[in-house]
């Protein structure tokens, strides 16, 4: 059976969850999509994800989500995490951290679909080995997921690259994230499994990053602290179509899509927190 998956580049703060509301609902249809997979871990202002985010993100069409190195950046996550299966956090965190390390979902057509996110070791913080780590769950996802795609959360397109042609005939489908910018890679590796090294970003894309340029600039330019605003022009969402069979579990297309958000002039408060959105540090 033939199964459409669309994956969503890392979503930065209210810009990026407005192109999902506005839009997410008319993609799914015009695309035939049987499952949305969506990095959530810059949603809450830039660096985290609440609760109230987390339900919101599944009343626009998302059916699993992903995190990564600000996983815990806001409490009231974690029990969303240890209570649900369609969330979920990298599987290299410590075996102590709080989390599932994959999130199922089952397609309206019956294919159950599972997403591993990993997170990389160049320019990150300490995590144990990716390659053990998802040498290890793959075994137990046999009896309980029909496609198995895998998130490389990382910083070195080269450490994403070769977990690409790691799992190549393994899974269905290897994706990166974190860099917030699409690449254009995409391709299917010699045993059937769908790569691209980067998705890109959901928000707004006159920005660093979706961070507003001046703040960036400033930053780099003096080292002197400063506020990360988000950005609020030129919405978009980045991410990648992958048309996987269900039955040899091998990836028969991959591509990239953009949808730039006709209406992006301003960004009007939600009930997140009423407050502008901003991150501390870029980090």
């Amino acid at each position: 059976m033939k199964i459409n998956i669309l994956c969503i580049g890392d979503i930065v703060g209210r810009p990026g969850k407005r192109v999902l509301a506005d839009n997410l609902a008319a993609i799914i249809k015009e695309h035939d999509i049987d499952c949305v997979v969506a990095n959530a871990e810059n949603a809450a202002g830039g660096s985290g994800l609440t609760r109230q985010i987390y339900e919101k993100l599944l009343k626009y069409g998302v059916n699993i989500i992903t995190l990564g190195d600000h996983t815990y950046k806001k409490k009231d996550i974690v029990s969303v995490l240890e209570n649900n299966n369609n969330i979920t956090r990298p599987a290299n965190f410590s075996a102590y951290a709080s989390g599932k390390d994959y999130a199922l979902y089952k397609t309206s057509k019956g294919p159950v679909v599972a997403v591993v996110p990993l997170i990389g070791r160049i320019f990150m913080k300490p995590a144990d080995s990716p390659y053990d780590c998802i040498d290890k769950i793959l075994p137990k996802l046999e009896s309980q997921a029909d496609v198995v795609l895998v998130e490389i959360h990382a910083e070195a397109t080269s450490e994403k690259v070769s977990m690409g042609y790691y799992l190549d005939g393994r899974v269905s489908c290897v994706f990166g994230t974190h860099t917030h910018v699409a690449t254009a890679d995409e391709k299917i590796l010699p045993n059937g499994t769908a790569y691209i090294t980067d998705l890109g970003m959901t928000g707004a894309h006159y920005s660093v990053l979706g961070r507003k340029i001046e703040c960036v600039l400033k930053n780099f330019r003096t080292r002197m602290p400063c506020p990360f605003e988000i950005a609020t022009e030129d919405l978009r969402m980045n991410g990648i179509i992958v048309t996987i069979d269900s039955n040899s579990k091998k990836a028969e297309k991959i591509s990239r899509i953009e949808f730039k958000e006709p209406k992006s002039d301003s960004i009007s408060y939600d009930a997140d927190d009423g407050k502008p959105d901003y991150q501390a540090d870029f980090d």
